[in-house]
This record gives C-alpha cells, structure tokens and sequence, in this order.
C-alpha cells in the first residue's frame, strides 16, 4: 500500500457504505410510501410509484444533507446528489419492487400483516446485494458516492 493511500478506506468498504447509504434512503422512502399507499387502500401500481418517488427523495435528501452542512447551495448539493446516488437508487428500487411484486400476495397484505413487512424487508436486502456491485464500480472509477466522500469527510 503507498502512503498516498495509507488509511484510507478500501474500494470494497467504501462501496458497503454507500449500498448502506442508498438503502437507508429507500428504505426510508419504500416503507413510508407503501405504508401510506397501504393505509389509503392504494392498487398496486399507485403504491409502487408512490414508493419509488419517496425512495429518491429520500435517498437524495440524505445526500444533500452533509453536502448543505458543508456549506454547498442547494441547487449545487442536488446535483452533486443526482450524480451520485440515481444509479444505485434506481438498481435497488428495481430490485426491490420486483421481488414484493413476485411475492404472492404481498401487495395485497396490510400493515398488520407479517408478509408486508417481511416482503419489504426481503426485497430491500436482496436489493442491497445487487447495489453493491453498481456502487464498488462506480467508485472504482471515481463516480456515484465518491463524489460526496469529501464532504461526509468535511473536506472540499
């Protein structure tokens, strides 16, 4: 290891956070969106939209937030947080749909039911585990979340 690069945190550990990042966010955003969606007597589609569009906003949100911290405007952070986090948010929302879709039932449970929330939380971890891959790429050529670590870190 060159000194360049001594302490600092490997590709693989880097890409771990950012999965763990971008699943925090869409799961914050899922489960609010498919809990609403439920409690509203929503079909199926609706709720997945709803879903979808509070996963990025979610996910996008908790980007921004150190980004606006460290000083950036926030038209600047919303870009910075478009770059980094749209393919992951969009490979893991995709996942995750997929699997509650393919999962009898599931859609239809309500939250009182044990299958809604074992659904999701199956669907969000197999979502995590192909996210990963897309996020240790993406780092490996200095895209996705690299371009925030600098300001999770306080340096810019």
């Amino acid at each position: 290891m060159s000194a360049a690069h001594a302490g600092a945190p490997s590709l693989n550990r880097l890409a771990v956070s950012a999965t763990t990042h971008c699943l925090t966010g869409c799961a914050i955003g899922e489960v609010l969106g498919l809990v609403l969606a439920t409690w509203w007597g929503w079909d199926t589609l609706p709720s997945i939209g709803l879903a979808i569009v509070l996963a990025f906003v979610a996910a996008y949100a908790l980007t921004m937030r150190p980004l606006v911290g460290a000083g950036l405007p926030v038209r600047r952070a919303l870009r910075i947080a478009f770059a980094a986090d749209t393919l992951s948010i969009i490979v893991m929302e995709s996942v995750d749909n997929l699997v509650i879709i393919a999962i009898p039932s599931a859609m239809e449970a309500g939250l009182t039911d044990a299958l809604f929330w074992a659904s999701l939380a199956l669907g969000l971890g197999i979502a995590w585990f192909v996210a990963l891959p897309v996020n240790r790429w993406l780092l490996s050529r200095g895209q996705g979340h690299a371009l925030v670590t600098g300001y999770h870190a306080g340096h810019h």
